[in-house]
Formats: structure tokens, C-alpha cells, sequence
């Protein structure tokens, strides 16, 4: 693929250094080694427990929980619709668990969403997955974000928002590990102000970034008065949000419009503490504040983007980290038949953000533009490498997960690859997360399939043999040609 393992030639190796010099690698990923696949695949129907055309003939999957067989054991106990997943990454027994809430989505009933627990470690099938907030606790609905937080907690929240809504709010799990069924400490952070979430993400000053998912949503960030604390309540009882401004801000995406680039700043919504600017924050009838009407106030001018989803932060070897977003539904031409959406960076240290992928960017299979075959980024993933993985949101149940290859990170990707493609009918893949302790293994879900039986799936990567060395060459070479047309 485009990078070398350890086993192959020097020759090799010594030509890899080359296309990928700038890698900070926490731990070797078998991941990274495939063939980028070409074309669509036929959805199954109605579903599988195997769901997935691989890249790789050593790369496995394998269904490790499900929803038939939680309703089974307790009927009526799962809403459905498993969406963002996040693992224990700290504290005792780290790495045992999976985390993820449920998205279910009515419009004609209130949405009655929960958050569920997978021990990893184990055995039984049917005792692994515990329900830990029961569906509609504190009426919450639409759950989407999902992130281990640093003092160990749990953070989710509502991907729902709009004039009249009782959602748009985060919440934190202050016992994840511990909670028995349908007993979780489930506490609203009133400090964060409304919108509909989906991406969160952490940086290593432990500021807080979060999105609108809407077509003209902000970008945000919390910083927290108390960004070291050991508990939440001390972490969120006082901090200041901002939006995300790029050059003058003001700007709408939308879906005919150019990428939106440019040196980026900060502003404020909230003062130091969280409570309203005088003059700027809108405040609800609770106290909390409207994230989305705020960011829009002419003296912030928080920049829209079409549809933010989800967050990943990439960290440098130098210590610098960039923050990528995917806006869902943007486009240049308001031409779906050739592609759609986008996937920006944002370097945190010198705040310029970059256009990292579109349809225009080079297929490696083909060393032509993506096209049509990039469309709707919604999810972001990175592996243990560093390495950026898109996950596609597209109807009907044919969409895929792209590898980008940023070989000099410089937040631009010289090409994306099609790593793996969904083919249950009617779904949908969320929330892939790779494994902070295992880095050939990676989970994701799929939610929505026409048979109503969303799936936590577990990938698995398997060392590639010593004889397939050649063929690495090979493929690495390929990569790098297509670094070099991009940059031509």
C-alpha cells in the first residue's frame, strides 16, 4: 500500500521514507495496507452479519453485538439507530469497553434515544451490551456525539436543534465504567451552549470542540476555566465558548459555492464563565445559550458551513495538531452526479484552515478525481498512525470508507482510497473508532439496514505476509505518483 512494514526490502523502505516523512507513529497499523477498490457494491438484502466488501484479504469483520438480540432479551429495550462510538481510553480497565447512543428519529413521535456499553472482554454474546441510560431518559433524543473525555468520563449529545426544540444539549456520563443497567449518572452540561451536535473532540489543552450540524452551522470551541480538572463538574462549572470565524467571516457554504479557507479566528459567544455577552448571547428561557442564533450575531460572524459533522484531532510529531471537520452536503456546482461534500483542516497553531479532501481529489485507484464516488463525508476516524479515514453517509446502503493519504501532513490529502464499502440495504455506516490499545483492531456501526438490525461490527487487520512485499512496493509507488500529479 503507502507505507512499508518493517519485513519488507530496505530498498523499500528506504523509498517510503520518502513518500511519508513526517508520520508521529504512536504504534504500527496494519490497516494502511491495502488495494484501493474501484467502483459500487450490490447492497444485500435485507441485511448481514458480515456487512462489508474489504480491501484487503487480510482484514476481517465480525459482528460483536446487535439489536434483535437485545430485544430479545429485553423486549422493547432498543430504540435503534447505534451511532458514535468511543472507548474507555483511561483509568482502570481501559480499553474494555465501547460506548455509543442511539439516534432514533421520529417525526411524528418524540425521539426516545439511550446510550449503551459493550465489554469487550466479554465472551458471551449475550451479555456484553448493557444499556446504561434507558431510551428517552431526560427525554433525550437524536443521540449522536460520543467522547471519552479526560478525567474519564462519558460525553454525548443531541444531533437535534431548531427553533421551538427542547434538545441541542450535552450530556456526560460521570460513571461509564461502573453504571448498572439503565442506572447511569446522566447529567446535562448547561455551561455548552445549544446546537445539533455530532462531532466532539478534545486537543491536548483539553479545550472542547463541537459543531452545528446544519447547512450554514458553526465550528465551536469551549475552553474551560479549569481545563485540567478531575471531574466534570469542576470542568464545566465555568468556561468560555467560541465560534469559529474564517478571514471576515459571515460566509454561507451552502451547496454552489466555493471551499471555504482562509486565517481563521476565535470569537466569543459566552463571557469567562459561560453566561451571556450583553449584546451578543442569546439566551433561552432555561439560561442556556442558542450556540447557532449567537454565532450568527453580527458582531461574531461565525462562518456557515454546509452541514459540520464530525470532529478528528491529529496530532504532529513536532506537537502541532489539526483539527478536520467534514461539512456533509457542500458542493461547488450543486451537481450531486459528480460528487458532494468536503473535509477541511485547521492547524491549530497557525490557524489556517484547508480544503483536505473533495471529489476532486485523486482517486489512487485511478490517479483521476474521486467524482462522483466521493460524496456525503460525514464521520471521521484516525488510526493509530496518524492516518485520516472519511466515512460516507449516503442513502440506500451503498457508500463507502475512504483511506486519505496526507503523506507530508500538510492538511491537504495528495489522494483518498476506497477502503472498505457498506452493502446492507437501507443503512448506513456510523461511528468507526480504532482501538487505543489494539492497532489492528477498529469497530464501527451500522445503523437503519431494512431489516431494523443495526450492528456493531469489529474490523480486524492481520499482518501481510513476508511474500507480498513486492506487491507493497508496487502500491507505494503508485501512491506516490499520485502525490506527484496532485502536486503538478
Amino acid at each position: 500500500m503507502f507505507k512499508m512494514k518493517k519485513n519488507v526490502a530496505a530498498i523499500a523502505a528506504g523509498f517510503v521514507s520518502m513518500v511519508v516523512p513526517f508520520v508521529a507513529q504512536a504504534a504500527d497499523t496494519e490497516f494502511d495496507n491495502f488495494t484501493p477498490m474501484t467502483g459500487d457494491t450490490t447492497p444485500l438484502n435485507p441485511g448481514s452479519a458480515k456487512p462489508y466488501k474489504l480491501s484487503s484479504p487480510n482484514f476481517s469483520q465480525e459482528t460483536i453485538a446487535d439489536r434483535a438480540t437485545q430485544n430479545t432479551l429485553v423486549p422493547g429495550s432498543n430504540s435503534g439507530n447505534w451511532d458514535m462510538i468511543a472507548g474507555n481510553e483511561t483509568g482502570a480497565d481501559a480499553g474494555r469497553y465501547l460506548f455509543m447512543p442511539w439516534e432514533i428519529f421520529s417525526t411524528t413521535a418524540p425521539t426516545k434515544a439511550g446510550v449503551q456499553r459493550i465489554d469487550l472482554w466479554d465472551t458471551n454474546y449475550n451479555t456484553r451490551t448493557t444499556t446504561i441510560v434507558a431510551a428517552g431518559t431526560q427525554n433525550f433524543s437524536s443521540g449522536d456525539a460520543s467522547r471519552w473525555t479526560p478525567w474519564g468520563g462519558y460525553l454525548t449529545a443531541e444531533e437535534s436543534w431548531g427553533t421551538g426544540s427542547t434538545a441541542g444539549r450535552l450530556f456526560e456520563i460521570t460513571d461509564p465504567t461502573t453504571a448498572a443497567e439503565n442506572s447511569a449518572n446522566f447529567v446535562q452540561r448547561s455551561v455548552i451552549p445549544r446546537v445539533s451536535h455530532e462531532g466532539l473532540a478534545f486537543d491536548t489543552d483539553n479545550s472542547l470542540y463541537f459543531v452545528d450540524e446544519l447547512n450554514g452551522g458553526s465550528i465551536y470551541k469551549y475552553v474551560s476555566a479549569n481545563p485540567f480538572a478531575t471531574t466534570g463538574d469542576d470542568f464545566f462549572a465555568a468556561g468560555q465558548t467560541f465560534a469559529l470565524k474564517v478571514d471576515n467571516g459571515g460566509q454561507f457554504e451552502g451547496n454552489n459555492a466555493a471551499a471555504i479557507t482562509g486565517l481563521a479566528t476565535w470569537e466569543a459567544i459566552t463571557d469567562l464563565t459561560g453566561a451571556a455577552l450583553a449584546g451578543i448571547s442569546t439566551v433561552l428561557a432555561d439560561g442556556t445559550i442558542d450556540g447557532r442564533v449567537t454565532a450568527d450575531n453580527a458582531n461574531v460572524l461565525g462562518t456557515g458551513f454546509n452541514r459540520p459533522e464530525d470532529l478528528e484531532i491529529q496530532t504532529l510529531a513536532n506537537g502541532d495538531q489539526f483539527l478536520y471537520f467534514t461539512t456533509t452536503d457542500s458542493d461547488d456546482n450543486a451537481n450531486q452526479n459528480d460528487g458532494r461534500g468536503r473535509v477541511y483542516s485547521f492547524n491549530l497553531t497557525s490557524f489556517e484552515v484547508k480544503l483536505f479532501a473533495d471529489s476532486h481529489t485523486l482517486d489512487a485507484a485511478t490517479g483521476l478525481e474521486a467524482g462522483v464516488a466521493f460524496k456525503n463525508p460525514d464521520n471521521l476516524a484516525i488510526d493509530s498512525e496518524g492516518n485520516i479515514y472519511i466515512v460516507e453517509d449516503q442513502d440506500g446502503g451503498v457508500e463507502d470508507v475512504w483511506f486519505a493519504m496526507d503523506a507530508d501532513r500538510d492538511g491537504v490529502a495528495e489522494s483518498v482510497s476506497k477502503w472498505i464499502s457498506l452493502s446492507t440495504a437501507g443503512a448506513e455506516s456510523t461511528g468507526l473508532y480504532f482501538d487505543k490499545f489494539d492497532s489492528n483492531k477498529a469497530y464501527i456501526n451500522v445503523q437503519h439496514p431494512a431489516d431494523g438490525i443495526d450492528r456493531t461490527i469489529e474490523l480486524t487487520a492481520a499482518p501481510v505476509p513476508v511474500p507480498g512485499a513486492v506487491w507493497l512496493f508496487g502500491s507505494a509507488i503508485m501512491g506516490f505518483l499520485g502525490f506527484k500529479r496532485r502536486k503538478a
